[in-house]
């Protein structure tokens, strides 16, 4: 702004012929104003148009899955794009991943639109494409929220926040302990974790909250994210349970939302940023999300600041929707393993032909199959592994993960989903990973769970 004090001059008193009283007047209010902030040490005025008044916000929001039965998770993040887009943010501050395959989907009867509420508004128009299809990936996930540089990827576009900046981060997907699912790969909780600090070594951020919906989402921050890194998280899930999808939409024949995202953002939609605080939303949040419990961690602080501070304060009192005039609609909730038994469970009773509900009849047992077919081979891994010690078997498939040798546990994982099945295809599959993480606190050790894998696979 210093910057513009000269020309915002040279204007004035140039032409003074051509310019009218008023609009001389004007200008030099202006040149006063300006000055007045320059001398006396104010915020310029760009710091107050990004919602805050000592600094910017930057939104990162990523939808880890592909297919048309994952419709949920990139309704989840058109919905939030259009927040914070409402909320004052520039698109050049949201940065956007989404495989970007449901709007046009030949599965899709409403070509180009999107919606996360039945009968709800289409959400799609005017979200960003920065990074689609293949570019979907946790390795460029990791470079974008750093502001590491994506030259010839994508948008091109990562957060460049600094010290007196706030990021918004919310990611939905699938996920397991520990880690949760890109199209092609998977985060670990490791280097999540570590990408936050060092953001915040290097100065990066002033707070930062990030939004996780997946299941077992809460063991990507319990016990690993400080307090004292300026860093607020909830998630959707404690770290051994699943998360739930909701909103079966009988009109594109899918579920459009997940419960904890669209409690958050409805929540957004019906108050407005201004005065609610992260708090009240996360206690309005968790008791809204009744089949799984919504948790919180990290610098719980930060939770006493207002929404806006992260999520932009322009029209912070004008809802995005009125969907609390709406018909009251059942969630139908599920749980994420069961969604797609349950959605051709859907189409089986909407279906009036004969044999359209043959079609759907078959492909629910070939989803039951395949099922068995996972279960069956988890079973025979671990069978392989301990043999004949029924006890240790029967507490690995009983108790939850409790990880403390990542680098076997993440091998397994991978080795799993590149030689059994794939995880972001097969959501039983995701499920079942706590066995490994189990597995591996056995003492087996690395190498001996990568054998059997291979083995047995």
């Amino acid at each position: 702004m210093t910057a513009e004090l000269p020309r915002l001059a040279r204007l004035l008193s140039r032409n003074r012929s051509c310019c009218t009283a008023k609009m001389r007047l004007f200008l030099a209010l202006t040149v006063i104003f300006c000055a007045s902030r320059v001398t006396f040490g104010l915020p310029p005025i760009s710091k107050f148009l990004n919602g805050t008044e000592d600094g910017q916000i930057w939104v990162l929001l990523v939808a880890g899955s592909n297919g048309y039965y994952n419709y949920r998770h990139q309704a989840d993040v058109c919905h939030a794009y259009q927040i914070f887009h409402q909320h004052g943010i520039p698109d050049e501050n949201i940065v956007v991943m989404m495989y970007d395959d449901i709007a046009y989907n030949e599965e899709n009867p409403d070509q180009g639109k999107i919606v996360n509420h039945v009968n709800g508004p289409n959400v799609y128009p005017g979200v960003p494409h920065d990074y689609t299809k293949e570019d979907v990936t946790p390795e460029n996930f990791l470079k974008i929220l750093q502001g590491q540089d994506m030259s010839g990827t994508g948008s091109g576009k990562v957060i460049k926040s600094g010290p007196n900046d706030y990021v918004f981060v919310n990611f939905a997907d699938h996920g397991a302990p520990n880690f949760v699912a890109f199209p092609d790969g998977e985060l670990t909780a490791q280097q999540l974790n570590d990408a936050i600090k060092s953001m915040h070594a290097n100065n990066q951020y002033k707070q930062m909250v990030v939004y996780i919906e997946a299941c077992e989402s809460g063991s990507m921050f319990y016990q690993k994210l400080a307090a004292d890194i300026n860093v607020y998280a909830t998630t959707a899930a404690n770290p051994d349970e699943s998360s739930y999808a909701c909103y079966y939409d009988s009109a594109v024949s899918t579920y459009v939302g997940d419960c904890y995202s669209v409690n958050w953002m409805e929540n957004v939609d019906k108050v407005g940023t201004a005065t609610e605080t992260l708090e009240e939303q996360y206690k309005i949040v968790k008791q809204e999300t009744t089949e799984s419990h919504v948790m919180q961690y990290g610098d719980l602080n930060i939770d006493n600041e207002v929404l806006g501070k992260f999520m932009g304060s322009k029209n912070s009192e004008l809802p995005l929707t009125n969907l609390e005039l709406s018909p009251p609609v059942s969630k139908d909730a599920v749980p994420v393993g069961d969604v797609r038994i349950s959605i051709l469970a859907h189409k089986i009773y909407d279906s009036g032909c004969y044999w359209e509900k043959r079609k759907h009849e078959h492909k629910l047992m070939e989803e039951l199959v395949l099922r068995e077919k996972v279960r069956q081979t988890v079973e025979e891994i671990v069978h392989v592994a301990v043999g004949g010690m029924d006890d240790l078997k029967e507490s690995i498939f009983s108790k939850p993960a409790k990880t403390t040798d990542f680098d076997c546990y993440t091998a397994a994982v991978r080795r799993f989903s590149e030689k059994c099945f794939k995880l972001s295809e097969v959501d039983l599959a995701m499920r079942l990973m706590y066995t490994f993480s189990n597995l591996c606190e056995t003492g087996i050790g690395k190498l001996g769970v990568l054998s059997v894998i291979e083995k047995v696979c």
